[in-house]
């Protein structure tokens, strides 16, 4: 097959292209790998080797054609290539030499070698077991340093640690067995911190429970200071106001508030609390946190709420709600502080329920309470404990109401103490007036209650009008104010003064004015002792003025609003009318008393046969009993008052000699015995004259006088004894004469009025005309009153 048939058959096998692209490639001298790599790679191999072997026939064919052109030179070469041929052999033969020479030189470097690597390979896994051990020796010594954290107690460095641990555990430890022992531990080391965390929450919820109490009532202590120093400002403000107002100059006042930092004076470790709250949000279970920590305070509270039966609540009361206080003073800091470990709802869920316990608890025990000042104590420190949680942003609304309607019954339980008291004052006195020996119990017993009837300051001993019941009722009625004041302040009521009013003149007119009046009306008591309470009631009257101002004092209001005269109390109108039921029943003694010596009908000789200038003994007894009397009155009551008792104690004399002419004991009677009784009046005219304006009384009032009183008694005694007695018909002479008679109680009397022969009018008839014509006028006007009746 000649060239040009092969090459055609070559083209027909492959490519023409790529057999001009190798042979190209061949020609230049350039690499075939990539060809041949491709060719490969395309998984026809066969095609490149035809290609190949077309192209090595090719260079064959040229080869040829070249060494015919170049033989002579070709068998030059080959000589030449001969003797490199023979150079080759020996080189050969020394390359074989040298290759023995350096296998058996190399054989113990190879043996050397293969150490060598072995060596590199031992200190290969050397290094890395090394490597493998300082990290597994820095892990346990992290799990080292991890429980010596743990035993210290400091859990939040421990867990620190044990996320390192955790971390180069699943990073740097191939060690399986290691790996498996930490990881296994890891959750049992979390569970112990957990554990070990809510045991020191645990122990600090108990001492913080311990310390509650405390807490509460440092904080209580503060409220009273601030109580106390708001009263001490207000007191001063009303006292410039009133001294503003009064003309007593411009007087500046200043409220200084000083403020106390909280934190600063209750002073309580929560690092426990925040610590196991830091801890737990490290472990990731803040919320399971925050559930045992409210579950177990509100446990606590509930717990607190309940009193025992074996303590009085008048013992307990104090550390209850003390307590109390102190647990929502540590919840404050707590939801302020812990960053969510409570939320606002939670604490506002305990306080209802604490103050649903807590309403409940005192209305039981205000319900059963019977001592005043037990509930006061009571309501004035939960007051403190509502003032000083309310500073917290806690509703007290609920626990004054409660307070609030509790007051009636707080002020019934007053009253009746306040009874007790002013009937023990009025059974130990003495009801003689005081004798005041010294300027100190002058102002303790007037001036303290505006008893006193004049600013100059009187010289000692000094007499009161008034007995020592007065300042003692005072005293109760002062504290009596105190108390309610006390009870209604810092309540639901921010101006209680008209309720506590309405209480003051309950005590006045419900205790103080009804003691009076049983005293007044019971049996055991002496004119003396009226008279004293007569002047007693007097200064108590005046003495309502001074209890409203010290009402409104207390109150906080300016006296100047309770000055008007509709601002009086409804007692002071009372009192005054027990005052009148003073002289009613004073009256009554005096005039009994005076019908035990006046007991006409029968000591009295109603026809006598002669008359006695010295007057009947009745008189002189009654005299020196009215003396007895009237002294004391002038020395004890006012003018008006001593006016009373005498006119009253003289009227009643008149009307018991003209009852004891009209009475049917007497059946008839004689000038004689007229002419005794106008003995009789004479003297008790005398005696009242001289009683009237040794008194006094002929100052105020001339025309008035105690002999007017008698006025019935003398116009009878004067008709009786009346020269014309038949002119007491005549208007005229009865209107200036005997207007003080009845014509019917004249006309009875006269019938009773006979002489007997033997008589004044009798013996004289012959000897004097003129008693004749007396004795004529008389039965003219007897005749007279029968026609008119």
């Amino acid at each position: 097959m000649d060239v040009k048939t092969m090459r055609r058959g070559v083209v027909e096998n492959g490519d023409g292209g790529e057999d001009m692209v190798l042979a190209n490639l061949i020609a230049n001298g350039d690499d075939v790998g990539p060809l041949v790599r491709l060719a490969f790679e395309r998984g026809r191999p066969e095609g490149l080797l035809h290609r190949l072997i077309y192209v090595v026939k090719q260079k064959e064919s040229e080869i040829e054609e070249m060494c015919k052109t170049h033989y002579e030179e070709f068998i030059l070469a080959v000589d030449e290539l001969r003797g490199v041929l023979v150079d080759a052999e020996e080189l050969k033969s020394e390359l074989q030499s040298d290759n023995f020479k350096l296998q058996q030189v190399g054989s113990a470097l190879l043996a050397k070698l293969e150490e060598l690597l072995e060596s590199y390979s031992v200190r290969k896994n050397m290094t890395e077991a090394i490597e493998m051990l300082k990290n597994c020796i820095q892990v346990l010594e992290l799990c080292v340093k991890c429980n010596d954290h743990i035993s210290e107690g400091q859990f939040y460095s421990a867990l620190k640690t044990l996320d390192l641990v955790e971390e180069s555990c699943t990073q740097n430890i191939p060690a399986k067995a290691i790996k498996m022992v930490i990881e296994s531990r890891i959750p049992v080391i979390k569970l112990h911190v957990e554990k070990k965390v809510c045991s020191e929450v645990n122990e600090w919820m108990v001492e913080i429970r311990s310390s509650a109490k405390n807490i509460g009532q440092t904080a209580i202590g503060r409220a009273v200071t601030v109580r106390q120093r708001d009263k001490e400002m207000l007191e001063q403000q009303r006292k410039a106001e009133e001294q503003s107002i009064s003309g007593l100059g411009d007087l500046a006042y200043t409220l200084e508030a000083e403020e106390l930092e909280e934190d600063s004076v209750l002073q309580f470790d929560l690092t426990p609390l925040y610590r196991a709250c830091h801890i737990h949000d490290c472990l990731g279970i803040q919320e399971k946190f925050r559930k045992y920590y409210y579950t177990n305070r509100l446990l606590q509270l509930n717990s607190d709420l309940e009193i025992t039966s074996a303590q009085p609540f008048v013992e307990s009361y104090q550390t209850l709600f003390a307590q109390i206080a102190g647990f929502f003073i540590v919840e404050d800091r707590v939801l302020r502080t812990t960053a969510g470990l409570l939320v606002a709802d939670q604490v506002e869920t305990m306080w209802e329920t604490a103050v649903a316990k807590m309403t409940s608890l005192l209305e039981e025990q205000f319900s059963s309470m019977e001592s005043a000042p037990h509930l006061l104590l009571v309501k004035d420190y939960v007051t403190l404990f509502g003032s000083t949680l309310r500073q917290y942003g806690h509703e007290i609304g609920t626990l004054l109401d409660i307070l609030d309607s509790s007051c009636d019954k707080y002020h019934l339980l007053l009253l009746e103490e306040c009874r007790q008291q002013t009937l023990d004052v009025f059974g130990n006195d003495q009801y003689d007036q005081m004798e005041i020996k010294k300027e100190s119990d002058y102002e303790n017993i007037i001036l303290s209650f505006n008893l006193q009837t004049s600013d100059i300051m009187p010289a000692f001993p000094y007499t009161a009008p008034f007995s020592s019941m007065v300042p003692d009722a005072c005293r109760i009625v002062r504290s009596f104010i105190k108390g309610s004041v006390d009870y209604l302040s810092y309540g639901i009521h921010v101006n209680f003064f008209g309720v506590v009013r309405k209480y003051l003149d309950m005590f006045l007119i419900d205790v103080l004015n009804v003691t009076l009046l049983e005293k007044i009306n019971s049996d055991n008591v002496t004119v003396p002792q009226l008279m004293q309470i007569a002047a007693n009631i007097a200064v108590l009257e005046r003495a309502c003025d001074f209890f409203l101002q010290h009402t409104a004092q207390l109150c906080g209001i300016p006296v100047r609003s309770v000055g008007r005269p509709q601002a009086t109390l409804t007692a002071k109108v009372i009192l005054k009318a027990s005052r009148e039921a003073v002289f009613i029943a004073l009256q009554s003694l005096v005039n009994t008393k005076v019908d035990e010596f006046m007991t006409l009908t029968e000591s009295v000789n109603w026809t006598p046969e002669e008359t006695n200038e010295n007057g009947n003994d009745y008189i002189h007894e009654v005299i020196i009993y009215l003396d007895s009397i009237l002294s004391p009155v002038q020395q004890i009551l006012p003018l008006d008052a001593v006016y009373r008792v005498g006119s009253g104690a003289f009227e009643h004399i008149s009307n018991s000699i003209v009852t004891a002419f009209s009475s049917d004991s007497v059946k008839r009677f004689n000038a004689n015995a007229v002419i005794n009784i106008d003995y009789d009046l004479q003297f008790i005219e005398n005696f009242a004259e001289e009683r009237f304006y040794s008194a006094g009384l002929g100052e105020i009032d001339n025309e008035v006088s105690f002999k007017i009183c008698m006025v019935e008694a003398r116009q009878l005694v004067n008709l009786l004894l009346s020269s014309q007695p038949e002119n007491f018909l005549n208007p005229d002479i009865w209107e200036k004469n005997y207007y003080a008679l009845e014509i019917k109680k004249v006309a009875a009397i006269l019938d009773k009025f006979k002489d007997s022969p033997d008589g004044i009018f009798g013996s004289l008839a012959n000897k004097n005309a003129k008693q004749s014509a007396r004795k004529k006028s008389m039965d003219v006007l007897k005749k007279r009153l029968k026609d008119f009746s």
